[in-house]
C-alpha cells in the first residue's frame, strides 16, 4: 500500500524546532514532506532554513497554506495564537509543552511574583478553552507534544497496566537539572511560570497519562485528577544564595523549585519535583508503585552505555549526555537520547494520527488537564500549600 504524503512546516527556529526537525525525518509510517519554517527573527529563521535545506517564510499564513501540520516551536505564550490559526485553516498543530497558560496582563514589565494565583489560573482555562473550541471546530486535531508520554520506558508501563489491569496506588517522578537553555525563559510573561510549570509538566503529564491508561484497561474512560497541594520556592534568588557559576541565577519572576502532590478521582496519588538546580545533567524519572507490581522508568541519565574519559578535551566533539557538566570522568553517556526520551515515536504517532487517521495518546484532554492541575498548584502554593480543587474542562 503506498504511503500517504504529509506536508509539514515549522514556527520557531531555534532548540526545540532543532529536534523536531531531526525526528520528523525518522517518521516512517508516512512520506514527509518539509516545506518551510518561519520566525519572528530573520536571521535565526534564515540560519536555520539554509541548515535544513527548507524554505524561509517571511509570512506564517503563506506557509499555512501549504502545510498539514505546523510544528508550533515557539514560546508558550504564543501557543494558543499559533495553534488556533493552524486549526482554523484545518492544519494540525503539534503544539510543544506546556500547552497553554497565562502570561501576565499585557505589559512590558509585567512581574508574575506580584500577580493573583487565582487570576493566573482562570487565564489558564480560558486560554485551554478557546483552543479546545477551536479543536472542535475544526477537521484536524490538537497533537500535545509531550515526548514523555511516548518515551520507551512509559510505553512499556503502559503495556503493563494494560494486560494486568494493575491499580496504581503512587507514583513519584522528577525532572531537574541546573537551567533551561532558552534565553525567554525566566520570564514569567513568556513561559506561564517556572520550574513548576516548565519542568513539572513532564512527569506530572506521565503520571496524568497513567491514570488515564489505567482508568481505560479496568472501566472504560480515565481517572482524572481531582487535587493538588504546592509549594514553590526561588532558590537562586535568596539572598544568601551563593553562586559558584554552575547553576543558572538569572530568571526574574518565577521560581526554581517546586513540588505538585496531585489527588486522583479515586483517591490514589502522584508527587512531582521539579528543579532549576541539580547538577551532573538531566534527571528524568518516574516511579509506579502498583497493587500488583512496580516500575521505575529511568528516561535521563540511563546506564545503558557508561563511559570514562580520562582527558575532558578528548570528548570536545562528541555528545555525552544533556546538561552534563564535564566530559570527564565516568558519564551516563546516552547512545541516542532522543528515542530514550520519546521524540522519534512522538512524531511516528502524531503523522500517523493525520496521515491514517490513528487515535492518538497525547491529545488535547491530557494537555487540558495538565494545565489545570498546574494552575491550581500555583494557587495551593500561594495559599501556603492548602488543597485546591482541580477544574476539568
Amino acid at each position: 500500500m503506498q504511503k500517504p504524503t504529509v506536508r509539514t512546516g515549522i514556527i520557531g527556529a531555534r532548540f526545540a524546532a532543532s529536534f523536531h526537525i531531526e525526528s520528523v525525518h525518522r517518521v516512517y509510517g508516512v512520506n514527509t514532506e518539509v516545506v518551510g519554517v518561519h520566525s519572528k527573527t530573520p536571521e535565526s529563521l534564515n540560519a536555520y532554513a539554509d541548515k535544513h535545506g527548507i524554505k524561509a517564510f517571511d509570512d506564517l499564513d503563506a506557509l499555512l497554506d501549504q502545510i498539514d501540520v505546523l510544528h508550533v516551536c515557539v514560546p508558550p505564550a504564543l501557543h494558543e495564537e499559533m495553534a488556533i490559526r493552524a486549526l482554523e485553516r484545518g492544519v494540525y498543530p503539534i503544539v510543544e509543552k506546556p500547552l497553554t497558560g497565562r502570561f501576565g496582563d499585557g505589559s512590558e514589565d509585567y512581574d508574575g511574583r506580584n500577580d493573583s494565583m487565582e487570576v493566573a489560573r482562570d487565564g489558564a482555562l480560558d486560554s485551554i478553552k478557546r483552543m479546545l473550541e477551536a479543536e472542535a471546530a475544526s477537521e484536524a486535531r490538537i497533537l500535545y507534544a509531550e515526548n514523555w508520554v511516548y518515551a520507551p520506558t512509559i510505553q512499556k508501563e503502559r503495556e503493563v497496566l494494560e494486560k494486568t489491569k494493575g491499580q496504581v496506588l503512587w507514583m513519584h517522578g522528577e525532572e531537574a537539572h541546573s537551567g533551561s537553555h532558552s534565553p525567554f525563559y525566566g520570564y514569567w510573561k513568556h513561559g506561564g511560570g517556572g520550574a513548576m510549570i516548565g519542568k513539572g509538566c513532564h512527569p506530572l503529564t506521565a503520571a496524568l497519562y497513567l491514570k488515564k491508561v489505567e482508568g481505560r484497561a479496568r472501566f472504560g474512560k480515565p481517572i482524572r485528577p481531582a487535587s493538588v497541594t504546592a509549594r514553590i520556592h526561588a532558590l537562586t534568588q535568596l539572598p544568601n544564595f551563593v553562586d559558584d557559576g554552575h547553576i543558572r541565577a538569572d530568571y526574574f519572576d518565577i521560581e526554581d523549585f517546586g513540588m505538585t502532590h496531585v489527588t486522583f478521582e479515586d483517591g490514589t496519588i502522584a508527587t512531582v519535583f521539579a528543579s532549576e538546580i541539580v547538577l551532573g545533567g538531566v534527571h528524568n524519572w518516574l516511579e509506579v508503585c502498583a497493587t500488583n507490581h512496580r516500575t521505575i522508568c529511568n528516561l535521563n541519565p540511563s546506564n545503558q552505555m557508561q563511559t570514562y574519559n580520562p582527558v575532558e578535551s578528548q570528548f570536545d566533539d562528541i555528545y555525552v549526555v544533556e546538561k552534563i557538566g564535564t566530559k570527564q570522568g565516568w558519564a551516563m553517556t546516552a547512545p541516542d537520547e532522543d528515542f530514550s526520551h520519546g521524540f522519534p515515536q512522538e512524531m511516528e504517532a502524531f503523522y500517523r494520527t493525520v496521515g491514517h487517521g490513528d487515535d492518538v495518546e497525547s491529545d488535547s484532554q491530557l494537555a487540558s488537564d495538565t494545565i489545570a492541575t498546574i494552575y491550581s498548584g500555583y494557587v495551593s502554593a500561594a495559599n501556603g500549600g492548602a488543597e485546591e480543587p482541580v477544574t476539568l474542562l
